[in-house]
């Protein structure tokens, strides 16, 4: 019974991002304010492409939602120089992004939209190893990309679940195993086509430790649902036609059955908010999710947690679960979820109402401004 169950799975989630991805609508739409909560799947955002420059700003590094978007301005030739480098994995090709500094490294697996590997979903990588991330951004569609919703949808019906599957298989293990990597902890995060994936990336592989999932198709029998290992994040906009909030309502049901931990987001938005080159994208929602995944990765793939009921207002050195490492000593643990920040880190995380850098900048590259970097992570006036 367990075969034809997963076939169902496999033929349910092809046939529902078939269904997801295939609204388009050529023209942007306004930032809406975000209401949290869940919903997701219509008309995917147009690939990365125009011909403004923007203002003034440094577009490397840890970028808020303003730079970010900027990229997406850029031409060919005005695009920073990629973070990262393509490498074989599995017979296929990757995008591999790689923070500052000597691993091990947190890993991250970025599985595509249905336009495929295209510059956005590099930025994304860039985006994440500008964080601490070591990202691994697959290729399901064997090298190429779209330019248009019937390309792109022609791509997205040619995928092999069974390849597809081995392929993300294969993005975990390089992540434990690269040298250049190490990861103790991995997750998974995935847009539309791809938060269809991340969603079926944690239940197909084990040892996962986070799974986020932006707009992307569901999957609703409890059965199936019971093999996630991995906290999930879900984010959706409830205007998202492919996946009305109704259809979320019955997954986090699912998921309840199931006894598995989801917390859902659902914003007054379209399908592909977070996309800047796209025609529904959200700046407001866009900010406020990334802000709440960047803290779900963080919670779930950065240092120890401290002891039971120490809180962010703990010295992290207190316990014996916090390594030397830790920069937190007497000024609070790193991030909101009461975890300690390796002080190699502390500068490359917005963390100054926890690690005691009031009023100062931090930036990827280890530089405050306004005060002065030291090597430990930590800056001072």
């Amino acid at each position: 019974m367990r075969p034809a169950r997963g076939l169902l799975a496999t033929l349910s989630l092809a046939l529902s991002s078939l269904l997801a991805c295939a609204h388009e609508t050529p023209e942007a739409t306004s930032g809406q304010a975000p209401a949290t909560g869940a919903d997701a799947a219509t008309g995917e955002a147009q690939p990365a492409t125009g011909e403004s420059k923007p203002a003034e700003m440094g577009l490397t590094g840890v970028l808020d939602e303003k730079s970010f978007a900027a990229l997406h301005q850029l031409t060919d030739t005005e695009r920073p120089a990629p973070r990262g480098e393509m490498i074989e994995l599995a017979g296929t090709q990757a995008y591999l992004s790689l923070p500052e500094g000597e691993g091990p490294h947190p890993g991250v697996i970025v599985i595509h939209e249905w336009w495929g590997l295209n510059p956005h979903i590099k930025y994304w990588s860039d985006r994440l190893a500008a964080d601490g991330y070591a990202a691994l951004a697959v290729d399901l569609y064997g090298g190429e990309s779209a330019t248009t919703p019937e390309e792109a949808m022609a791509l997205m019906k040619g995928v092999d679940a069974a390849k597809a599957k081995s392929t993300l298989a294969a993005a975990a293990s390089f992540l434990a195993e690269d040298a250049r990597v190490a990861a103790q902890r991995r997750a998974v995060i995935g847009w539309c086509f791809g938060g269809g994936w991340s969603l079926q990336s944690a239940i197909e592989i084990e040892g996962l430790d986070a799974a986020v999932l932006y707009y992307g198709r569901l999957i609703e029998d409890p059965e199936a649902l019971k093999k996630i290992e991995a906290p999930i994040l879900a984010i959706f906009g409830d205007r998202d036609e492919g996946i009305p909030p109704a259809v979320v309502d019955s997954w986090a049901e699912a998921m309840k059955k199931a006894e598995r931990k989801v917390e859902i987001l659902r914003y007054d938005a379209e399908h592909a908010f977070a996309n800047p080159s796209g025609a529904h994208y959200d700046a407001v929602a866009a900010e406020d999710a990334w802000k709440r995944a960047r803290a779900f990765l963080a919670s779930h793939l950065e240092g120890p947690q401290i002891a039971e009921g120490g809180g962010k207002d703990a010295a992290c050195n207190a316990t014996a679960d916090c390594a030397a490492d830790m920069i937190c000593e007497g000024q609070g643990c790193g991030d909101m979820e009461g975890r300690c920040v390796p002080k190699q880190r502390a500068c490359t995380r917005d963390l100054r109402p926890y690690c005691g850098c009031d009023g100062v900048t931090f930036r990827a590259s280890g530089s405050c401004p306004g005060a002065r970097y030291r090597s430990q992570g930590a800056c001072e006036g």
